[in-house]
Order: structure tokens, then sequence, then C-alpha cells
């Protein structure tokens, strides 16, 4: 893996409210084809924190580069084509293909009118996502697998550097939990993105995560290897649940415990 620091956050601080700070000086680092996954019981600031570092959101302090360029001096429109953001929640409000959805991942570049380069780039994201049976089938009527794949592909058609994920197993079935994070992991590998996602499920973030971040309490309560990080005592105290951690394949295994 490449050691050149592509995403670096720095003490960000963030609150909608000045008494109560969801993030408090948390800093993060993320390496050309490195997969960075982050952990904390809902509620810790795990989506603040992914907001802010694609300044969605504007923290009260603290600073995001990109490959050593500051993204606050930049519009909405060139951080487009810095960072990919892929949020929890896509709802299909308006009826259109998955062609279309996933063209607009080259909006940043494409002016006016798309080229016919950003049209190849969207047939070869969609074919790497074996979603070429799909492309003119209306989003709304695709199911929850099939329609996750195509923000995702939406997002590698904006050819960035990083890719910012929320959640994106959430509600899936075990096959679409399994083929898209291991093909994101290995487009990531591959092509030197970095990723950024947030996870629930710790067995999945032990098998294709590099390292892990654990929120708490506003801040940040362990980071490194994802092996490293998956202890009986950092999940007990993460989440206030018993486990019996174990090594199965080379790869940490949580199980949960009755109380």
């Amino acid at each position: 893996m490449s050691t050149k620091v592509i995403l670096a956050a720095e003490h960000l601080t963030f609150g909608y409210k000045a008494e109560r700070k969801i993030l408090d000086d948390v800093s993060l680092e993320l390496r050309a084809g490195e997969v960075l996954g982050l952990l904390g019981p809902n509620g810790t600031g795990k989506t603040t924190l992914l907001r802010c570092v694609a300044r969605l959101l504007r923290p009260q302090s603290g600073t995001v580069h990109i490959s050593g360029e500051d993204l606050s001096s930049l519009g909405a429109g060139e951080i487009a084509k810095r960072i990919a953001y892929v949020p929890q929640y896509n709802t299909a409000s308006f009826g259109m293909t998955a062609l279309q959805a996933v063209l607009m991942g080259r909006l940043p570049y494409a002016g006016h009118r798309y080229t016919a380069r950003d049209e190849e780039i969207a047939f070869e994201v969609m074919r790497r996502m074996e979603l070429e049976p799909f492309a003119l089938r209306n989003i709304k009527e695709m199911s929850g697998g099939e329609r996750q794949r195509v923000f995702i592909a939406r997002a590698l058609a904006q050819e960035t550097r990083v890719i910012i994920l929320d959640e994106p197993t959430a509600s899936l079935d075990l096959y679409n939990q399994l083929f898209i994070l291991q093909l994101i992991t290995e487009i990531a590998k591959r092509e030197g993105i970095a990723i950024l996602l947030t996870i629930h499920d710790l067995n999945l973030a032990s098998l294709f995560c590099d390292r892990l971040l654990m929120l708490r309490d506003a801040r940040v309560f362990a980071c490194g290897a994802a092996q490293d990080v998956l202890t009986e005592e950092n999940i007990a105290a993460m989440y206030g649940v018993r486990t019996c951690v174990s090594v199965e394949d080379g790869y940490k295994h949580v199980r949960l415990l009755r109380p």
C-alpha cells in the first residue's frame, strides 16, 4: 500500500449548539488504496464527521486537505472533483434511469452537456458494477442493493481520489453486502483510491477495512489496524456489550455473547 497521504483531516470540531460538541478535535488520515472504517454507536457523530470531511458541513475549526490542497479554498464544483460522497439514504425522488444517475457523476466536468468521453466513463463504471442490464431501468423500480450499486457507480464516475460512503451496506442482503464491499476495496487497491466509510457490522469491518477509527464522546477513542482495534475491551467500552473475539483465517471474528 502506498505511504502517500491523500486525505488529511486535522482537529475537526463541530456542533450545532455551542454548548454541545458532536466532534471535538477529531483527526484522521487516509492513504492511496486504503480503506478506513468508521465505527461507533448511533448518534456518535459518524455521519457528521463524513459530512465535515466532504465539506458538506463547515466545521467550527480544523482543516481538510486532499493531496496537500486545503478544501476550504475550493468551491463545491472543485471539491466534487476531489471527493465523491454517497449518503446513507439515497431516495429516488424522481424518475431517472440507472445510466442517467451514473452520468450525474460527470457533472463536475461536463459543463452544459455530456461528452462522448463522459458516456464512455459511465458505461465502463456500470460494466464494473455489473449494472449493464439495468442501464435503462428506472432506479425507482430497482431493489435496494441494485440502487446502492448505482449510487456507488455514480461516485466512481466522478473519478476522485477519495470516496466517502455512509453505511454502504445498510439494509442490504448478505450477497449485496459482500459484493459491494469486495468491489470497492478491489477498486481502491487497484486504482489508488482512498475510501472512508461508516459500517456497523464488525466482522465485515474486519474483513474489508485496512484500518478502523472508533468514535466515542465526540472524540477518537481508538484508531489503528483493524486487527488491533477490534478487541473485546474496545468493543465493550464502545457498545456496552460482551463479545468473544477470535482470529479465523487471519481476520478477527466477533461473536456476541448473551448479557
